[in-house]
């Protein structure tokens, strides 16, 4: 399998620029700084994921915020200065939103012409605007795709924002993934790749039991669920059913027998014989374990699918830097990040 150079190790910041906790100029300016960005390098990271949502880049009338792409300016250099590669993730746009806690419709977007004209845009100002940095600087179409119904519509935008973009920035990695919020089960599925340029992409949270407990978003979840890990394959099963399929629909793939690195294994396996077929790498935009879970645990899972990840090559950004409940730098990970910086 061809691998994404490059981009082999990095991390997200998350809360920044999108799903922000506040809209203030001061939050802009000081929940990332350059100096964020040199401890990250000084890790031994490769490269940045920064999500970014279309309402830090557009005003309601549809006109561009200088301010907003001001940020993404600023991480550009910082990243240049630091020798890391960076990946700009459209984590929201306009229509469409991923987040369980934004109830709008999951599906309307995919089926309305006016609001991929808007998307594609968007897209068109970004290459404009950074295609020039292709050496360093990667695009990352959508960041999730919730419903498993739109799997060839999602494609058939892929390949017309693909289409535009290339008019404008012929030599930028573009990435993408699947339906079911980027499951890599939804790999297989991606359209064929416009040209050498291109990377599938997916999330991995699995099994979500552990990784999402006491996760106050996931519909069902109580402040008291918990869930160790390693655990035998038929409790994390069973525990499963007690939320929505779609999300923990992984957990009930037949060739799975244990967990464990071999859990990864027989999970990715598809993904990455796709990806070999298609000649495409393969990149996890996303991947971690909330702050409710027993730190020791946590440290076996992160080895776990290190482990797979180095066997075949796949880049990954791990889910969060800072805060989302999921923080590298945070005060819950103090005593494990030693030994969680060194399995990324």
């Amino acid at each position: 399998m061809r691998i994404f150079e490059g981009y082999q190790k990095g991390v997200n910041l998350g809360g920044w620029i999108s799903q922000c906790v506040s809209y203030e100029k001061q939050h802009f300016e000081t929940f990332v700084t350059e100096q964020d960005i040199e401890q990250i390098a000084s890790w031994g990271l490769d490269h940045i994921r920064v999500p970014v949502d279309y309402d830090i880049l557009e005003t309601e009338d549809g006109s561009y915020k200088e301010d907003g792409f001001g940020y993404i300016d600023n991480c550009i250099q910082w990243c240049k200065t630091h020798g890391l590669n960076m990946i700009l993730d459209l984590h929201k746009t306009y229509g469409y939103s991923f987040d369980p806690l934004d109830k709008g419709d999951k599906e309307k977007f995919f089926h309305d012409k006016g609001l991929q004209a808007h998307f594609i845009g968007l897209w068109e100002e970004f290459a404009k605007r950074y295609g020039g940095y292709h050496d360093m600087l990667a695009f990352e179409l959508l960041n999730e795709i919730v419903s498993p119904a739109v799997a060839e519509p999602w494609n058939d935008i892929v390949n017309r924002t693909i289409t535009a973009i290339r008019k404008l920035a012929p030599d930028t990695y573009i990435i993408f993934g699947g339906v079911n919020y980027n499951n890599v089960t939804s790999v297989p599925q991606l359209t064929k790749p416009y040209d050498g340029k291109i990377v599938y992409n997916f999330h991995c949270y699995e099994p979500l039991v552990f990784t999402h407990q006491k996760a106050y978003w996931v519909e069902g979840m109580t402040k008291d669920f918990s869930m160790s890990y390693p655990a035998p394959l038929e409790e994390y099963q069973e525990k499963s059913k007690q939320f929505v399929e779609d999300l923990m629909g992984a957990i009930y793939a037949k060739e799975l027998k244990g967990m464990g690195t071999e859990y990864f294994e027989v999970l990715f396996a598809p993904a990455v014989e796709y990806a070999k077929e298609q000649d495409v790498p393969l990149y996890c935009g996303e991947y971690g374990v909330i702050d409710q879970a027993p730190l020791a645990d946590t440290v076996r899972w992160f080895e776990d699918i290190h482990t797979v990840f180095e066997k075949y090559g796949i880049g990954r950004a791990v889910w969060n830097y800072k805060q989302k409940d999921f923080g590298l730098v945070d005060e819950h990970y103090a005593p494990i990040q030693k030994d969680l910086l060194k399995n990324l």
